[in-house]
């Protein structure tokens, strides 16, 4: 019923010019920004994850970061003409877009796949978390209630709103392509499903401070985007690998900011029995507050503790806390010289999170460039917050998104922010150049 609703909304809406589209787009990311600290508490209620005040930034953030980005983009009938190549390119649309939201992001993952889907003239179908049914449906409801005033037709963005495993899957069958964003299983099972599929892979920021760069901003920095709505984020810091020779006043740096670290065997080895279960993030810190993991964990941490930081026994397979933590606590290693801070990196990232982002604090470009031709990622985020700055922001030129292509590293098909060009098909017509210089063989192949 809702795939029958959906080709009949999206044969329709195929017509409509771009600035009936864009206007529709705006539409979608101004009722989240005006209803962000509603949706905001709906979220955090329902999920029991996360902090209201971020997911007030964040539906903020990205509403308006998003529609920035794409408000003067052309994705309706011919996007340029190349003259020199004597090409034509046209954007159609794909179809029937599903797309799976996850239960720690219900709300802007819902927001940015419509504004994606419908940026490209089609039409979606989207599949909540079981966790989070209420508060995504209600997002749908907000973002239809301000687009059929535009003309948009009915049944262009629907929900599943009693979500099942089962119903996902026959979604997933049924739509001309899937968007998966959330855990594995649910990534692989969009695999499996014999539609073409766009997923994510998980994430495990490594975050590396240079001996150049200025301790005092960088601190604060990696704090911010470690804490951020609970650690919750896919992009967020990870791991803080640190000059040895400076790593005792770094942590005191990372205490003054707010910092509790587990100096002792007996509190490292509570971290890791409560966060992690089989190997696997524990399903009951997924997004929880400091104070939580320190109840869970039964640690003597202050009141008031923004950030856990545990130094590890080594990297990758030599301590568990190397791998991805969906709550505020950091890994912390020392290094001697930039070379062995790569290779900490690398190490951890083939544990887990490789193709995902890595950070750097810097001001070395030799170094920044170094990283980048070294760690298998598809992002490094230099100077910045990753967790608030690796799926876009106004201060760089990542693509504005809530899907963060991991590449064939992470067993993603695209290496890149996942954005509305993911949304269309392109037809090229080619023109015959008569006046185009043909060169001879022999300026083939010439040496």
């Amino acid at each position: 019923d809702l795939m029958h609703k959906a080709r009949s909304a999206q044969a329709a809406y195929a017509h409509f010019s771009q600035s009936q589209v864009d206007a529709i787009v705006r539409a979608i990311a101004k009722v989240v920004y005006d209803n962000a600290e509603a949706l905001a508490k709906m979220a955090v209620e329902e999920t029991r994850m996360g902090v209201y005040e971020d997911k007030v930034a964040k539906n903020k953030g990205k509403s308006k970061v998003i529609w920035h980005d794409l408000k003067d983009k052309k994705s309706v009938g011919i996007l340029r003409h190349l003259e020199e190549e004597g090409l034509v390119e046209i954007a159609k649309p794909i179809g029937v877009i599903g797309a799976v939201a996850p239960t720690t992001n219900p709300t802007v993952t819902a927001m940015s796949n419509a504004m994606f889907a419908l940026k490209g003239g089609n039409a979606i179908i989207i599949a909540p978390h079981p966790r989070a049914k209420n508060v995504s449906r209600v997002t749908v409801e907000m973002m239809n209630d301000a687009i059929y005033p535009l003309g948009a037709p009915a049944h262009l963005i629907q929900i599943i709103e009693e979500p099942s495993i089962e119903l996902t899957g026959e979604l997933m069958q049924a739509v001309d392509v899937v968007v998966a964003t959330g855990g594995g299983a649910m990534v692989k099972a969009a695999y499996s499903s014999g539609k073409p599929a766009y997923g994510v892979g998980p994430g495990n920021v490594q975050c590396i401070i240079d001996k150049d760069s200025d301790y005092e901003e960088a601190v604060p920095k990696i704090i911010t985007g470690r804490c951020f709505d609970n650690g919750i984020i896919c992009s967020g810091e990870q791991s803080v690998i640190a000059p040895a020779e400076d790593l005792d006043a770094i942590l005191e740096l990372f205490k003054e900011n707010g910092a509790w670290i587990a100096e002792s065997e007996a509190d490292k080895a509570k971290l890791r029995q409560t966060i992690f279960e089989g190997g696997m993030t524990a399903k009951d810190v997924v997004g929880q507050s400091v104070a939580t993991i320190a109840r869970l964990a039964d640690l003597p941490i202050p009141v008031g503790t923004r950030v856990i930081l545990a130094k590890a026994d080594g990297p990758g397979e030599a301590d568990l806390l190397s791998k991805e933590k969906m709550c505020p606590v950091m890994a912390v290693y020392g290094y001697h010289s930039f070379d062995e801070a790569l290779s900490i990196a690398q190490t951890n990232l083939e544990l887990e999170g490789k193709g995902h982002s890595a950070a750097l604090h810097s001001h070395n470009d030799a170094h920044i460039q170094q990283a980048g031709l070294a760690l298998t990622v598809s992002r490094l985020v230099v100077n910045q917050p990753s967790s608030t700055s690796a799926g876009g922001s106004l201060h760089n030129g990542f693509a504005p998104t809530t899907t963060l292509g991991c590449g064939t590293w992470g067993n993603n098909i695209i290496s890149e922010n996942f954005t509305y060009k993911h949304m269309i098909n392109i037809s090229r017509i080619g023109y015959y150049l008569k006046d185009k210089p043909v060169p001879t063989d022999e300026a083939i192949w010439a040496d």
